[in-house]
């Protein structure tokens, strides 16, 4: 059995994620969820993702987004 991930490991698949349907798709908080519970099945729970969004925004990979709704957005440097 494969070893369970961490929140950092979550985290990483999430920007990249982001990154790759940047300005083509927004992600809620709950569509990530979904995503990375496809990707790593029943381990990864609601309080994982949430902590892997925390992290993200903690180390300013990501920013949240608001237009009558909220959404997270990889901040890309250039």
């Amino acid at each position: 059995m494969a070893e369970d991930p961490t929140i950092e490991e979550v985290a990483d698949s999430m920007y990249k994620l982001l990154v790759e349907y940047h300005g083509k798709k927004r992600f809620k908080a709950g569509d990530l969820q979904k995503e990375m519970k496809g990707k790593y099945g029943k381990v990864c729970d609601r309080k994982m993702c949430k902590g892997a969004i925390k992290l993200l925004m903690e180390q300013e990979r990501t920013i949240y987004g608001y237009a009558g709704g909220s959404w997270v957005e990889p901040v890309i440097k250039e």
